[in-house]
């Protein structure tokens, strides 16, 4: 059930080209998630539950190495701590992203700096509130516009070629880059 959802939604992810990728499903069997974990561990991605309901589960799966440099980023840190991260060291903060998750306030929009998207844009979304953005992708831009587009585009055409490699026969093992 997964490996069509980490083909379609995380190619950018297995390509080295984000820092992570979510998704939501049907809560998976913890054998197929092991088997998974084992699999992209071996390249040098993770693959974690953010939050299951019982009966749908959120995926997060990323590289670790990126998402601590992501949080180290200037600015990562200010940007976090009102939504009571103590820590930018990755396990601490997805276990606080857990916890957020967890309360059911609605969606936590910090999430976007745990999935590479620039600082000045998970901002701007924050104190627009998803409105007054200069265009939509796989996130809302609020800076650097052509930038975004250029980048947006760079994903799209990874999706779909590793799509298209999946349906070919590719495996995602053969499909993901190695840290």
């Amino acid at each position: 059930m997964l490996e069509k959802y980490l083909v379609t939604q995380c190619a950018p992810t297995l390509a080295n080209l984000k820092t992570a990728s979510l998704f939501r499903c049907l809560c998976p069997g913890r054998g197929e998630l092991d088997a998974w974990r084992q699999a992209l561990g071996a390249k040098g991605i993770e693959l974690t539950v953010l939050f299951c309901d019982g009966t749908h589960a959120l995926v997060y799966v990323y590289r670790p190495a990126r998402l601590a440099a992501d949080l180290a980023r200037p600015g990562a840190a200010r940007l976090l701590r009102p939504y009571g991260y103590t820590s930018t060291e990755p396990g601490p903060a997805l276990d606080q992203l857990r916890r957020r998750l967890a309360l059911g306030d609605g969606f936590p929009h910090e999430i976007g700096v745990f999935l590479g998207y620039p600082l000045w844009d998970v901002a701007g979304f924050i104190h627009h509130a998803g409105k007054n953005c200069l265009c939509v992708g796989c996130w809302k831009v609020y800076c650097n516009e052509c930038e975004a587009r250029r980048t947006f585009a760079r994903l799209k055409k990874c999706t779909d070629i590793y799509t298209r490699l999946w349906q070919q026969g590719r495996s995602i093992p053969q499909l993901t880059v190695a840290a």
